[in-house]
Protein backbone atom coordinates (compact mmCIF):
# COMPACT_ATOMS: atom_id res chain seq x y z
CA UNK A 1 0.00 0.00 0.00
CA UNK A 2 1.44 3.39 -0.88
CA UNK A 3 2.21 6.05 1.71
CA UNK A 4 -0.12 9.05 2.85
CA UNK A 5 0.78 12.00 1.27
CA UNK A 6 -0.59 14.03 4.54
CA UNK A 7 -0.73 12.21 7.28
CA UNK A 8 -1.58 14.31 10.85
CA UNK A 9 -2.01 12.75 13.86
CA UNK A 10 -2.96 13.84 17.44
CA UNK A 11 -2.84 17.30 16.20
CA UNK A 12 -3.37 20.51 18.52
CA UNK A 13 -2.95 23.89 17.70
CA UNK A 14 -4.17 26.53 20.02
CA UNK A 15 -3.75 30.21 20.25
CA UNK A 16 -3.00 32.63 23.32
CA UNK A 17 -2.55 31.45 26.82
CA UNK A 18 -4.51 31.36 30.04
CA UNK A 19 -7.74 32.65 30.60
CA UNK A 20 -7.50 34.03 26.37
CA UNK A 21 -6.33 30.72 25.25
CA UNK A 22 -8.45 29.45 22.45
CA UNK A 23 -7.92 26.26 21.11
CA UNK A 24 -8.89 25.37 17.66
CA UNK A 25 -7.65 22.24 17.29
CA UNK A 26 -7.39 18.65 19.20
CA UNK A 27 -6.56 15.33 18.87
CA UNK A 28 -7.07 15.86 15.42
CA UNK A 29 -6.64 12.56 12.42
CA UNK A 30 -6.25 13.20 8.91
CA UNK A 31 -4.49 11.37 6.16
CA UNK A 32 -5.07 11.61 2.26
CA UNK A 33 -3.37 9.16 -0.33
CA UNK A 34 -2.18 10.25 -3.76
CA UNK A 35 -4.62 10.62 -6.31
CA UNK A 36 -7.08 11.19 -3.29
CA UNK A 37 -9.80 14.56 -3.24
CA UNK A 38 -10.64 15.09 -0.23
CA UNK A 39 -13.21 18.04 0.50
CA UNK A 40 -13.11 20.16 3.52
CA UNK A 41 -16.04 21.50 4.28
CA UNK A 42 -16.17 23.57 7.67
CA UNK A 43 -18.11 26.73 9.11
CA UNK A 44 -16.25 30.16 9.24
CA UNK A 45 -14.04 29.81 12.66
CA UNK A 46 -14.28 25.89 13.13
CA UNK A 47 -10.58 25.72 11.87
CA UNK A 48 -10.19 25.65 8.28
CA UNK A 49 -7.61 28.05 8.01
CA UNK A 50 -5.57 26.65 10.60
CA UNK A 51 -5.83 23.11 9.08
CA UNK A 52 -4.56 24.17 5.57
CA UNK A 53 -1.70 26.66 7.48
CA UNK A 54 -0.55 23.47 9.13
CA UNK A 55 -0.84 21.28 6.14
CA UNK A 56 1.28 23.56 4.70
CA UNK A 57 3.34 23.72 6.78
CA UNK A 58 3.10 27.61 7.37
CA UNK A 59 2.11 26.96 11.02
CA UNK A 60 3.30 24.41 13.68
CA UNK A 61 1.24 22.40 15.39
CA UNK A 62 1.48 22.55 19.56
CA UNK A 63 1.02 19.04 19.66
CA UNK A 64 0.78 15.63 17.19
CA UNK A 65 2.25 14.83 14.15
CA UNK A 66 2.87 15.95 10.97
CA UNK A 67 3.95 13.67 7.75
CA UNK A 68 4.28 15.13 4.06
CA UNK A 69 5.08 12.05 2.02
CA UNK A 70 6.35 10.13 4.95
CA UNK A 71 9.02 12.99 6.39
CA UNK A 72 7.63 14.31 9.97
CA UNK A 73 7.54 17.53 9.41
CA UNK A 74 7.65 18.98 13.25
CA UNK A 75 11.40 19.11 13.94
CA UNK A 76 11.99 19.94 10.87
CA UNK A 77 14.22 23.65 10.94
CA UNK A 78 12.93 26.77 8.66
CA UNK A 79 14.91 26.10 6.05
CA UNK A 80 13.85 22.42 5.57
CA UNK A 81 10.30 23.45 6.00
CA UNK A 82 10.87 26.14 3.48
CA UNK A 83 12.09 23.67 0.84
CA UNK A 84 9.68 20.67 1.72
CA UNK A 85 7.16 23.81 0.82
CA UNK A 86 8.52 24.39 -2.29
CA UNK A 87 8.90 20.92 -3.79
CA UNK A 88 6.23 18.71 -1.95
CA UNK A 89 3.30 20.69 -1.51
CA UNK A 90 1.17 23.25 -4.06
CA UNK A 91 -1.24 25.82 -3.18
CA UNK A 92 -4.11 27.28 -4.62
CA UNK A 93 -6.01 30.76 -3.23
CA UNK A 94 -9.67 31.80 -4.01
CA UNK A 95 -7.89 34.71 -5.66
CA UNK A 96 -5.09 33.26 -8.67
CA UNK A 97 -2.54 35.72 -7.45
CA UNK A 98 -0.19 35.88 -10.67
CA UNK A 99 2.67 38.47 -11.12
CA UNK A 100 0.74 40.52 -13.33
CA UNK A 101 3.75 41.52 -15.60
CA UNK A 102 4.74 37.74 -16.37
CA UNK A 103 2.80 35.75 -19.31
CA UNK A 104 0.87 32.65 -18.14
CA UNK A 105 4.05 30.37 -19.04
CA UNK A 106 6.29 32.27 -16.84
CA UNK A 107 4.03 32.48 -14.52
CA UNK A 108 3.94 28.65 -14.21
CA UNK A 109 7.89 28.73 -15.30
CA UNK A 110 9.12 30.85 -12.25
CA UNK A 111 8.61 28.07 -9.18
CA UNK A 112 10.43 25.76 -11.15
CA UNK A 113 13.46 28.65 -11.68
CA UNK A 114 13.13 28.99 -8.07
CA UNK A 115 13.77 25.41 -7.40
CA UNK A 116 16.56 25.34 -9.74
CA UNK A 117 15.36 24.10 -12.87
CA UNK A 118 16.66 24.88 -16.44
CA UNK A 119 14.45 27.82 -18.46
CA UNK A 120 13.72 25.38 -21.38
CA UNK A 121 12.79 22.47 -18.77
CA UNK A 122 10.52 25.34 -16.66
CA UNK A 123 9.01 26.90 -19.75
CA UNK A 124 8.51 22.87 -21.62
CA UNK A 125 6.56 21.94 -18.03
CA UNK A 126 4.61 25.24 -18.28
CA UNK A 127 3.86 24.67 -21.92
CA UNK A 128 2.53 20.87 -20.83
CA UNK A 129 -0.26 21.90 -17.89
CA UNK A 130 -1.03 24.39 -20.19
CA UNK A 131 -1.62 22.20 -22.50
CA UNK A 132 -3.53 19.63 -19.89
CA UNK A 133 -5.66 22.40 -18.29
CA UNK A 134 -6.85 23.30 -22.42
CA UNK A 135 -5.67 26.87 -22.95
CA UNK A 136 -1.98 25.89 -24.25
CA UNK A 137 -3.19 28.83 -26.78
CA UNK A 138 -3.14 31.55 -23.91
CA UNK A 139 1.11 31.32 -23.05
CA UNK A 140 1.82 33.91 -23.82
CA UNK A 141 -0.88 36.27 -22.68
CA UNK A 142 -0.67 37.94 -19.30
CA UNK A 143 -3.25 37.90 -16.52
CA UNK A 144 -5.16 41.11 -17.33
CA UNK A 145 -5.68 39.31 -20.96
CA UNK A 146 -7.33 35.99 -18.92
CA UNK A 147 -10.37 35.19 -18.06
CA UNK A 148 -11.23 34.48 -14.30
CA UNK A 149 -11.53 30.55 -14.91
CA UNK A 150 -8.14 31.08 -17.56
CA UNK A 151 -6.44 32.84 -14.73
CA UNK A 152 -7.46 30.10 -11.74
CA UNK A 153 -5.91 27.65 -14.19
CA UNK A 154 -2.97 28.88 -14.56
CA UNK A 155 -2.80 29.53 -10.80
CA UNK A 156 -3.49 25.39 -10.50
CA UNK A 157 -0.55 24.96 -12.92
CA UNK A 158 1.75 27.07 -11.11
CA UNK A 159 0.62 25.40 -8.03
CA UNK A 160 1.86 21.91 -9.52
CA UNK A 161 4.76 23.12 -11.29
CA UNK A 162 7.21 21.53 -9.37
CA UNK A 163 5.31 17.82 -8.90
CA UNK A 164 4.35 18.30 -5.41
CA UNK A 165 2.77 15.26 -3.60
CA UNK A 166 0.07 17.27 -1.98
CA UNK A 167 -2.20 20.34 -3.10
CA UNK A 168 -3.64 22.50 -0.92
CA UNK A 169 -6.56 24.68 -2.43
CA UNK A 170 -8.67 26.97 -0.10
CA UNK A 171 -11.90 27.97 -2.31
CA UNK A 172 -10.35 27.25 -5.71
CA UNK A 173 -13.43 28.31 -7.47
CA UNK A 174 -15.12 30.48 -4.80
CA UNK A 175 -14.18 33.99 -6.93
CA UNK A 176 -15.64 32.34 -10.30
CA UNK A 177 -19.63 31.91 -11.77
CA UNK A 178 -21.40 28.25 -11.66
CA UNK A 179 -20.61 26.98 -14.60
CA UNK A 180 -16.53 28.66 -14.81
CA UNK A 181 -16.61 26.78 -11.39
CA UNK A 182 -17.42 24.13 -12.89
CA UNK A 183 -14.83 23.72 -15.87
CA UNK A 184 -11.80 25.16 -13.26
CA UNK A 185 -12.76 22.03 -10.87
CA UNK A 186 -12.94 19.87 -13.98
CA UNK A 187 -9.46 20.35 -14.93
CA UNK A 188 -8.42 20.55 -11.17
CA UNK A 189 -9.66 17.09 -10.77
CA UNK A 190 -8.13 15.40 -14.12
CA UNK A 191 -4.72 17.15 -13.28
CA UNK A 192 -5.25 15.04 -9.47
CA UNK A 193 -6.41 12.03 -10.84
CA UNK A 194 -4.03 12.12 -13.56
CA UNK A 195 -0.86 12.76 -11.67
CA UNK A 196 -1.55 10.95 -8.20
CA UNK A 197 -1.39 14.15 -6.20
CA UNK A 198 -3.12 14.27 -3.20
CA UNK A 199 -5.33 17.32 -2.53
CA UNK A 200 -7.49 18.82 0.30
CA UNK A 201 -9.26 21.40 -1.04
CA UNK A 202 -11.59 23.43 1.42
CA UNK A 203 -15.13 24.92 -0.44
CA UNK A 204 -18.45 26.01 0.92
CA UNK A 205 -19.69 24.25 -2.49
CA UNK A 206 -21.35 21.66 -1.59
CA UNK A 207 -22.26 20.35 -5.40
CA UNK A 208 -18.29 20.45 -5.85
CA UNK A 209 -17.78 18.39 -2.35
CA UNK A 210 -19.96 15.68 -3.20
CA UNK A 211 -17.91 14.74 -6.23
CA UNK A 212 -14.86 14.16 -4.20
CA UNK A 213 -13.69 11.05 -2.84
CA UNK A 214 -14.82 12.21 1.06
CA UNK A 215 -15.54 15.02 2.74
CA UNK A 216 -14.51 16.46 6.17
CA UNK A 217 -15.28 18.56 8.78
CA UNK A 218 -14.29 20.06 11.73
CA UNK A 219 -16.14 19.92 14.60
CA UNK A 220 -15.18 20.74 18.57
CA UNK A 221 -11.09 20.77 17.28
CA UNK A 222 -11.83 17.05 15.60
CA UNK A 223 -11.84 16.36 11.72
CA UNK A 224 -14.51 14.26 10.97
CA UNK A 225 -16.35 12.65 8.22
CA UNK A 226 -19.16 13.89 6.87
Amino acid sequence: MSEAALAMEGIGRTYGKGRSALTVLEGAQLSIMPGELVALVAPSGAGKSTLLHLAGLLEKPDQGTLRVGGVECNSLNDDKRTRMRRLQIGFVYQFHHLLPELTARENIALPQLVAGGSTAQANERADYLLDHLGIGPRATHRPSELSGGEQQRVAIARAVANKPRLLLADEPTGNLDPSTSELVFDALTDLVRSTGLAALIATHNHDLAAQMDRIVTIEGGKIKQM
